[in-house]
This record gives structure tokens, C-alpha cells and sequence, in this order.
């Protein structure tokens, strides 16, 4: 008879420990994790396992190990992907039928399906601030050559990163990797897309969770508008007269603004050498949260790498140190200005989002607070008011183990830095 396999690139025993030999559906609710699910055509649980929660989908074994190789690819390519953990096959019921394999993958701390974004009080621009996560994320799978031939919101997490979302890909079960892809392939999945936003967008307007001013069919065709101006803005070919050259640093600071940095530029003159032409090659996303990683250690969103570093920025100008070494700089904001406080949240509070976006929504109470008190509002004063009046009245969005109140939180005092 077949015995239970796990194939795994970092493998735990405790996986051993789960009910393998019962169908999905039926697992015991108490090794779950009461977790918000998205929509999906197979079985998905979410367990709490070693301190952390995975999500675990049946499938079928051939479809398992392509998918786990998938997402083992995209994460060396730093695409922000769920992380595999392995692929658990022989499987059998207490009758000894066969059951099917499953995927199992590390569940995204602080992510949401879509659905459970709109199932909150939500402004009416975040269908739009969705889809610019979701086509940054389509643009940086295509750059590396990834067809996902299912683009939709459902196949999608979200994370908060500062005022906007990060996107990150959950399945790839019908994706191909390439060395490049053709127009025609990117085109097909962007038009995808923009079919499935339309139709993930109706479902919620009629289930009265889309506010009333979202245009379906407008945000779709965003989405399609959105992609085409990032492709073309990070591999478009620009040409321009031999005596504006600054243009080349122009475009440099164009992409570093949109996040990301150019490791190589095509430069290629006419014979004449009048015009000059410029392609970046080697695009990557994750400028600021390079710099920040580099300064501070923290390792968080792009958005909320940008926020952090303006912060940086006016410690050092209010401290009178911009000839200071920004290494030491940063050390002493990090120590003095960031780590305080997001320690000055209570723990049983602090868990509810990163502390990255803490810190970020805490600057943006301080800045509105300070407005409307026409005066400047000490940091500390800040973090009280808006731990008592905004905080405590927020959603948890952590969801990294479903934990009950009062239960223990290994990550409540860590502020994922980089070792």
C-alpha cells in the first residue's frame, strides 16, 4: 500500500501530526485557523501548526508538484508569491481509498482576499487602489517572463502598504514560466484580467459590498490603462537629441519614483550621433524598501519604505545632520524615533497591523491632529491619541494565527527586521 509522502524543501515532522487520512472538508476545527478564505475551485484549509499558520488545498498530485515548483521559482525571482512549504502525497482514508494530494504553502501574515477588504468600512477609491496593486504585480510577472493565465482579484492577497495594497500571487496552478514573453501572451492575460475584475466586482455590488460610486466596468478597463502605462514606462524605449543627456538620469529618478531601481541601460546612438536611445534591460522592483533594508534592517512594503525613509529624512534635517553619515543616521532614528514608538502600542493592540503601517497611520494621525490643533504635536501625544481613538476601534488584520484574545503572539514584539 502507498504510505503518506511529504515533499518539502525545508521539511517539519509536525506536518506528520495533521489528519491526513480525513478528506479536507472534513478536518476537525480544532487544528484550524479561523482565517478569512477567498474564493476557490478546491478545497482550502487554513492550520496552526508550530507557531505559524498554513494553508493547505487538495488537488491533484501531478497539478501539487508543478504548482509547488512554480511558486519555488517565483520566490527565487523575489516576486512577492505565497512560499511553498511542500507536497504531501499517498493519502488514504480509513478505507483505504485514495485520497487527493495537497499543496501546502505558508499563510501571508497581515494579507486579506479582496473580499475581506470589502467587508470592511472601505473608501470608494479602493477597488481603485486594489487594482493598481494587482497590475504592478501582473507587470512584475511578466518582466520575469511568468504567464498566470488566471489573473483575477480571488487568485490574489492584499497587503496594506502605507496609503496603498501590495499584491501577491496565492495560485499558480495555471501559470508557465518563460524566458520572455510575447505581446500576445501578455495581452491575453491582461485581458483576462480585466474580464474576471469586471465579474469579481458585480458579485460584490451585488452582494451590497461594493460602494455605489465604483464603475465595474471603468475600474476594469483601469486596470488594462494602468498596466500599459507601467510596461511601457519601465521598458520603453526613449529617444532624445546628444545634448540632453541629463534625460538619462531623468528617467532613472522617473522609475526609482515608481519603485523600482535599473540595473543596466541599452544606450545606443544614430551614426551621426544626434540622437540618442535608452531602454532599461534589468528592471527591479523595491527601491525604497532596498534602502530602508539597507539602512535600518527593516524589511517592509515599498509604500511603506518611502513613508519610513521621508520620516528618516526629517530626523536628520530636524536634528541638524545632514552631514552626518546616514548609516548612523538612520541606527539613531531607528532606535530613538521608530522603535519607540511602535513599543508605546499596547501589545494586545500592536498585533492588529505591521509595524511598519503602524508607524505610518500613527505619522498620519499626528499630521491631522497637529492641523487641527494648529500646533506640532509630540510624537509620544500622538501615538496615545491615536492608539485611543483609532487603534482600538480598527479590525485585526494580523490573521497570522488566528489567534483568540489573550492567546500568546510570538511576533507581537517584532518588527521583521532582516538578519
Amino acid at each position: 500500500m502507498e504510505q503518506l509522502q511529504i515533499t518539502s524543501a525545508t521539511p517539519d515532522s509536525a506536518l506528520l501530526d495533521l489528519p491526513w487520512r480525513l478528506p479536507l472538508a472534513e478536518w476537525p476545527a480544532d487544528v484550524l485557523a479561523a482565517l478569512p478564505r477567498g474564493i476557490s475551485r478546491h478545497v482550502v484549509r487554513f492550520v496552526r501548526l508550530g507557531g505559524r499558520v498554513l494553508a493547505i488545498k487538495e488537488i491533484s498530485e501531478h497539478v501539487a508538484f508543478r504548482e509547488y515548483e512554480l511558486l519555488r521559482q517565483l520566490r527565487k525571482l523575489e516576486i512577492p508569491a505565497v512560499k511553498p512549504i511542500g507536497v504531501v502525497t499517498g493519502r488514504r482514508d480509513d478505507h483505504g481509498e485514495p485520497l487527493e494530494a495537497a499543496l501546502v504553502t505558508e499563510h501571508l501574515a497581515f494579507s486579506l482576499p479582496y473580499r475581506a477588504v470589502f467587508s470592511q468600512a472601505v473608501r470608494p477609491d479602493t477597488a481603485t487602489r486594489l487594482i493598481d496593486a494587482l497590475a504592478v504585480l501582473l507587470v512584475r510577472l511578466h518582466l520575469v517572463g511568468f504567464y498566470w493565465g488566471d489573473v483575477s482579484l480571488s487568485n490574489t492577497l492584499f497587503r496594506r502598504d502605507a496609503d496603498q495594497f501590495a499584491a501577491y500571487l496565492v495560485d499558480a496552478e495555471t501559470g508557465e514560466l518563460h524566458r520572455e514573453l510575447s505581446p500576445g501572451q501578455r495581452s491575453y492575460d491582461v485581458d483576462l484580467a480585466r474580464t474576471n475584475i469586471i465579474g469579481e466586482l458585480m458579485d460584490l455590488a451585488a452582494g451590497e459590498l461594493l460602494h455605489e460610486e465604483v464603475d465595474e466596468i471603468g475600474i476594469g478597463n483601469s486596470l488594462v490603462e494602468r498596466y500599459n502605462e507601467l510596461w511601457e514606462a519601465l521598458t520603453g524605449v526613449e529617444a532624445f537629441h546628444a545634448d540632453e543627456r541629463w534625460r538619462v538620469a531623468a528617467r532613472i529618478e522617473r522609475l526609482n519614483d515608481l519603485g523600482f531601481d535599473v540595473g543596466e541601460l541599452a544606450i545606443t546612438t544614430d551614426i551621426d550621433g544626434t540622437t540618442v536611445q535608452i531602454q532599461p534591460k534589468v528592471v527591479d522592483a523595491g527601491h525604497h524598501s532596498r534602502r530602508l533594508l539597507r539602512l535600518t534592517g527593516l524589511d517592509v512594503q515599498d509604500n511603506q519604505a518611502r513613508r519610513l525613509l521621508n520620516d528618516l529624512d526629517s530626523y536628520r534635517a530636524a536634528m541638524d545632520r545632514q552631514e552626518d553619515d546616514e548609516q548612523l543616521v538612520a541606527h539613531d532614528w531607528f532606535q530613538n524615533v521608530f522603535q519607540p514608538t511602535v513599543r508605546a502600542v499596547p501589545r494586545e493592540l500592536r498585533r492588529k497591523l505591521e509595524p511598519a503601517q503602524l508607524f505610518h497611520e500613527i505619522l498620519d494621525h499626528r499630521w491631522f491632529i497637529s492641523e487641527k490643533a494648529q500646533r506640532d504635536i509630540p510624537m509620544d501625544e500622538a501615538t496615545a491619541s491615536y492608539v485611543e481613538n483609532v487603534l482600538r476601534y480598527r479590525p485585526d488584520e494580523k490573521a497570522i494565527l488566528g489567534l483568540a484574545p489573550g492567546e500568546d503572539d510570538p511576533e507581537s514584539d517584532h518588527f521583521h527586521l532582516s538578519t
